[in-house]
């Protein structure tokens, strides 16, 4: 006797206005406005315009607002539902209300306040531009120029050239078939070198330490340090400064002198002087302190009003009644009605982006109202993922989107959503501390540390203890490296 296997499998199928929602959800304010130009382009049916051109605005959005919190993604699967059970017939009526052709204003949207408020960064040119122009002044040959063309693509983002210049010589060979030798590229490679920022073209941190001291002004001090970084550069990565005062008979006023010029160079080049290409950071919401009142506003400048068109629903109007014999007329209005479909969604979709990322913005001030205040970060909660979705009642992945992408402009600057996610650290006090904040208290240690004898990880696990956090050691490591700072051996100073 045959065994029947049954199973039954269970699977969700995102429907095309839940997809086009998430796409939206993802979208900063800086794009939006890209986004709704390229849907306006693409779909006569939808209009941008003011909704007091042609209809009265609604009288109270803060209930519609409400109303519209409550629903979530599946009202998109549902309505499609609704839709595919339609028998075929145009139903007009939906077509033709008022409301549904003044549109919808954007929940936050004020009366110009958000364009005093944003503080966009400057837009300046790329590093590669500026060494482009500067090679531009060289006075090379064709070749030359080939070269040098080829050595500045090969810069990386922190301004230095890894690649062997034989390898350059082969991309040559191959790609442009010219042959060059190392020797020709090298020669190249020193004018590149003497562009803006000092230090640029560098083929490891010793050589960019050393052409930035070539720069300077000659002088003892200037010689000395060039002496260390080209002679003892090993001794001088690891700190053994004893070594270096041997080996280099300096008095303890050359060494210090020498090692405090030294410190004060750039590591990373590519950062600094020719500038990196920076795009405009527009904050998605904006915090303002009312006498200690924080007041929350979604930022809606690149999110401009959208209506269904008047005009398509005149046509509407006009085949209603008409006798419905016309052919023509009737394809004509279920293209329309297809158009219109499209419009409706993408409205939805937009008022759905906006009630979820206020609702987000919202459960996150009120978790971290204190630090909101005056920014004082060790005032941050601990907070997850998970403790936002439960409180809006919104999946994690939903709310991760959202802390993934958007920014949010304070009193005390720009700041990404995710930085408010944290760990939580138990204290004595049977509380739980943000991992932020102890981070902030870490840092604070070792700053004002005594230099000559900077604390070991050990110590600051004993410290941070007393304090009443209770931390490992090798959470000190953890968030000790996470702020970039180095080990005890390495922070030693003369």
């Amino acid at each position: 006797m045959q065994r029947l296997d049954l199973k039954q499998l269970l699977s969700q199928k995102l429907s095309p206005q839940q997809i086009q929602f998430i796409k939206l959800l993802q979208v900063p304010t800086a794009e939006l406005e890209a986004r709704i130009k390229e849907e306006l382009e693409v779909n006569p049916a939808l209009e941008e315009g003011d909704v007091a051109d042609d209809a009265p605005a609604e009288e109270d959005t803060s209930s519609d607002a409400d109303e519209d919190f409550d629903n979530t993604e599946d009202d998109y699967a549902e309505e499609e539902m609704r839709r595919d059970d339609d028998d075929g017939d145009l139903n007009l009526e939906e077509y033709m209300s008022d409301d549904d052709i003044a549109g919808y204003k954007m929940q936050g949207d004020g009366p110009g306040e958000e364009e005093e408020r944003e503080t966009p960064i400057a837009f300046t040119g790329s590093l590669t531009d500026s060494l482009m122009d500067q090679l531009g002044f060289l006075n090379l040959n064709e070749k030359q120029q080939a070269i040098g063309v080829q050595l500045i693509g090969s810069i990386d983002e922190e301004g230095y050239i890894r690649r062997d210049l034989q390898a350059i010589s082969n991309d040559l060979a191959f790609s442009q078939n010219i042959e060059a030798s190392v020797e020709e590229i090298e020669d190249v490679l020193r004018r590149i070198q003497a562009f803006d920022p000092p230090g640029i073209a560098a083929r490891d941190l010793q050589e960019c330490l050393l052409l930035q001291l070539e720069r300077r002004d000659p002088d003892d001090i200037t010689e000395v340090a060039e002496q260390i970084i080209h002679d003892t550069f090993d001794e001088f990565t690891k700190k053994h400064y004893a070594r270096i005062q041997q080996k280099l008979e300096l008095e303890d006023y050359e060494l210090k002198s020498a090692i405090d010029l030294i410190l004060k160079l750039n590591p990373k080049p590519g950062g600094s002087g020719g500038a990196t290409r920076v795009q405009y950071v527009i904050p998605d919401f904006i915090i303002t302190n009312e006498e200690g009142q924080l007041q929350l506003s979604l930022n809606a400048r690149n999110a401009p009003d959208l209506r269904i068109s008047r005009s398509y629903a005149d046509m509407f109007d006009a085949y209603d009644k008409s006798s419905k014999t016309d052919k023509k007329l009737k394809e004509t209005v279920t293209f329309v009605k297809q158009k219109l479909d499209s419009a409706k969604w993408f409205i939805d979709a937009i008022k759905q982006r906006q009630n979820t990322l206020l609702r987000t913005m919202e459960s996150i001030m009120k978790r971290q109202y204190e630090y909101f205040l005056d920014g004082d970060e060790s005032k941050l909660r601990p907070m997850i993922l998970k403790d936002i979705a439960e409180d809006i009642g919104m999946d994690i992945s939903t709310v991760s989107r959202v802390a993934n992408s958007k920014s949010v402009q304070t009193e005390f600057g720009i700041i990404p959503l995710k930085f408010f996610f944290s760990e939580g650290i138990a204290t004595d006090a049977g509380e739980e501390a943000s991992s932020r904040e102890v981070k902030a208290i870490l840092k604070d240690i070792i700053e004002k540390e005594n230099k000559r004898k900077p604390l070991s990880d050990d110590k600051i696990e004993k410290m941070l203890n007393e304090k009443g956090y209770n931390i490992a050691r090798r959470t000190v490591a953890k968030y000790r490296e996470q702020l970039n700072i180095p080990v005890a051996r390495l922070r030693k100073e003369l």
